[in-house]
């Protein structure tokens, strides 16, 4: 705080009557002898602000910044006489008469409110906080006349003799223009509120932290912050700075972040991200508002890309995939669901709510965490520059050398690759669109007449079945193949046993984890089915579905067995379904098993009762979609006696006593554990209910929708899922004696892999339909 005083001096005060002698001014009424009152106590407005002119002075007609000063009682709308002044502020505890500019005579100024030091007067034309000194020669260029001529004080001259010590240490100076407390007229940085002159020194006007005078107009904030900073300066400099190092290792996060659960090790965040030196460089030579608003959406974007990249991770988990910006959205309720079914509706609500909150956070701390970062190389603007070149330089020098660090490259272009592939897939999704739609138009069989199709299947009860999430990593992986192998020798042996033979071999599915829809439709089709818009797009369409071509031969009823389905369903008339049997249809009174709902024995019991028990007049052709193998896999049912299976009430004391999701879900171990159960599971199911029940002319088709997620299937596992044709007549399995399958239930590791899109024109071919495009 400067202490020169101006060239211009008060009249001499040194004559003035102690406090506790001064003789009153007359007053022309009440209210003045009131005023007088409160002025001589030191508890009035006019003692503690020398603003109001005292009894019998009046206020200047001209202020020195032109406008016109009311005393409070003339303000019709009742405004403080500190708030209603607007002209030039005489220091604060002065002490001195200040001069009437109508009558001349001195408004005399309570001894009490005499500064302790002297104070430098200052002018507040543009009211910013900042003011400049009076001089003499500035005083005659251009003061106005009317202006008071002033003079700050000092304690050591110009105090009452026999004033109170207290009285006159109780009122700090005031610097004319510097922040004011706009309640009680103390400056800013006061002993009362704890804060001072570090705070000053440092520039930080307007308490944001950033350093920089607040704008031109604007009233510097104050608040707790402010006064638990000023009490407590240590602690409040080492919050600062944590929270200054939390910034930029949420930045550096989320600049590095991988995108696939694998990648996360500590290298990938050693490493020199070329969007931060970039950044650094545009928030240092921006202004301070332009500043503000791109830090903010550069942080809100680094948010967005967090979450994307979270939603990354979490498909590579579960569906062997990166996240579609395009598509994938209409997943999440899927994934609601399931999070229902699995854990139930208090469980999924505590778990979306915080996805939300935690989405929320995200956005939020990495915005502020990018605008703290700009505030800061904007005040050390030297330091700042001189850091980013350096960091330039180092990470020229890494790129053109290929510097890496356990075999990651230290120089990083992370987010901007990652920006410009999701640019690339949105670009390649909507052209894919386009595309698809032509591909799905033209059909090897679209116009084959019915009795040129499946001409050597006549007469035979077809079953085509889909054992959910049956997958290549549960016959060849180490801890799931030992139990599965087990069981598909003995389920074989069995089937032998019974008349039947089978044949093995490898598909590739259009999904990985998950959305079986997508690798049901690739199947039954012949269309490779990739994601939800080629689904949207095959289905609204009347492509050649197998069910379809044996349904258009009018040799067969066509029936569908879908215990997953709980809701309408219109994709039946695609498929070419006469009759369709879904999990409200089946008759199920027992429990359900996490998402599956109900066990896979309990479903083909109920196709036995409900359509294949019964006599029909023609063969039947029925899809059956089994769900008993999906996640979580807890708990997993068990193979009851076939005649205790009734209306599934069997299944109550199995369910509670089964293994519960959360018990398996966080152990890659458990899950495979249990994952190869419920595989053992539903294939003992099949099996049991194709040789107890199957015939002579029955022809099962059974294989997997996907593999199962990473967490059991592996990082970048294939996507390859078994399929077997069982039959009792040879003749059925000599048609594909030229596919090179496997005989038994087991496919060889070498065994032809065809793409799951190709089975539908190879299995129409065997079996004798006709091409007519």
């Amino acid at each position: 705080m400067s202490f020169n005083t101006s060239s211009r001096q008060l009249p001499n005060t040194d004559g003035a009557p102690p406090r506790d002698e001064q003789a009153p001014e007359p007053l022309a009424d009440a209210d003045a002898a009131t005023a007088e009152s409160a002025a001589a106590s030191g508890e009035g407005e006019a003692a503690a602000d020398p603003e109001i002119p005292p009894s019998g002075a009046t206020a200047p007609a001209t202020p020195t910044d032109g406008t016109l000063s009311l005393p409070a009682e003339d303000d019709p709308a009742g405004t403080p006489p500190e708030a209603a002044s607007t002209g030039p502020r005489t220091p604060s505890g002065t002490g001195a008469d200040t001069t009437s500019a109508e009558t001349g005579s001195p408004a005399r100024i309570p001894a009490e409110a005499v500064s302790a030091e002297p104070e430098t007067l200052t002018e507040t034309g543009t009211g910013t906080g900042s003011g400049t000194t009076l001089t003499e020669a500035e005083d005659q260029a251009g003061a106005p006349a009317e202006a008071a001529p002033v003079e700050a004080a000092s304690t050591a001259t110009d105090t009452p003799a026999g004033a109170s010590t207290e009285a006159a240490e109780a009122e700090e100076p005031v610097e004319v223009g510097a922040g004011t407390d706009g309640a009680s007229g103390r400056p800013e940085g006061s002993a009362e509120d704890g804060t001072g002159a570090p705070d000053a020194a440092a520039g930080d006007r307007d308490g944001d932290g950033d350093g920089e005078e607040p704008p031109a107009g604007a009233t510097p904030v104050r608040g707790r912050w402010r006064g638990w900073r000023g009490r407590h300066p240590t602690a409040a400099r080492i919050l600062a700075s944590a929270t200054t190092v939390l910034a930029a290792a949420l930045v550096l996060f989320a600049l590095l972040m991988p995108s696939q659960s694998d990648r996360f090790r500590p290298a990938e965040f050693l490493r020199l991200p070329v969007e931060a030196i970039f950044g650094a460089a545009l928030l240092i030579v921006l202004p301070r508002r332009p500043r503000t608003v791109v830090a903010a959406l550069s942080g809100f974007g680094l948010g967005v890309l967090t979450v994307l990249n979270c939603l990354d991770v979490g498909f590579h988990e579960y569906l062997g995939r990166g996240f579609n910006v395009v598509l994938d959205w209409s997943l999440l309720s899927d994934a609601q669901a399931y999070l229902q079914d699995t854990f139930g509706k208090g469980g999924a609500l505590g778990i979306a709510v915080l996805a939300v909150a935690l989405v929320i956070a995200v956005l939020a701390l990495m915005t502020a965490s990018v605008v703290r970062l700009g505030n800061l190389v904007a005040r050390n603007s030297a330091t700042a520059t001189r850091t980013t070149l350096v960091l330039a330089v180092a990470w020229v020098v890494c790129a053109s050398m290929g510097v890496q660090f356990t075999g990651v490259p230290i120089a990083a272009e992370h987010t901007a690759l990652v920006v410009q592939d999701r640019a690339k897939r949105v670009r390649n999704t909507l052209r894919d669109e386009a595309e698809f739609g032509r591909i799905a138009k033209k059909d090897t069989f679209a116009n084959t007449p019915p009795s040129q199709l499946l001409t050597d299947l006549r007469g035979k009860d077809m079953m085509i079945t889909f054992i959910e999430s049956y997958g290549r990593s549960a016959i060849e992986d180490p801890v799931m193949a030992p139990g599965v192998d087990a069981t598909l020798t003995s389920e074989n042996d069995k089937l032998t046993r019974a008349g039947f033979a089978a044949r093995s071999g490898w598909l590739t599915s259009a999904t990985y984890g998950g959305s079986s829809w997508l690798g049901h439709s690739t199947f039954l089709s012949g269309l490779w089915v990739s994601n939800q818009q080629r689904y949207r797009t095959v289905t609204a369409g009347d492509h050649l579905t197998l069910p379809g071509a044996f349904k258009k031969t009018g040799d067969w009823d066509t029936v569908g067995i879908m215990p997953g389905i709980q809701k309408a369903w219109p994709e039946q008339k695609f498929y070419g379904i006469d009759k369709l049997y879904d999990s409200r249809d089946l008759g199920y009174q027992g429990p359900k098993f996490s998402w599956s709902t109900m066990p896979d024995q309990y479903a083909l019991a109920a196709f036995e009762r409900l359509e294949h028990g019964r006599k029909h007049d023609k063969p039947l052709m029925s899809t059956i979609i089994l769900t008993s193998s999906h996640q979580p896999w807890a708990p997993i049912p068990e193979t009851v006696p076939q005649d205790q299976v009734g209306d599934g009430s069997v299944y109550d004391a199995i369910e509670k006593a089964g293994k519960r999701p959360g018990d398996i879900i966080t152990s890659s171990q458990k899950s495979k554990e249990e994952y190869g159960k419920s595989i053992q599971y539903s294939v003992t199911s099949l099996i049991d209910y194709l040789v107890r029940y199957g015939g002579k002319d029955t022809v099962l088709i059974f294989l997997g929708d996907h593999q199962p997620m990473a967490r059991v299937s592996g990082d970048h596992a294939s996507r390859d899922v078994p399929v077997s044709i069982v039959a009792k007549d040879p003749k059925v399995l000599d048609r594909i004696a030229d596919w090179g399958w496997t005989d038994g239930l087991r496919p060889e590791h070498d065994a032809p892999v065809w793409k799951m899109s190709a089975f539908r024109d190879r299995f129409l071919t065997a079996y004798g339909s006709t091409p007519h495009p």
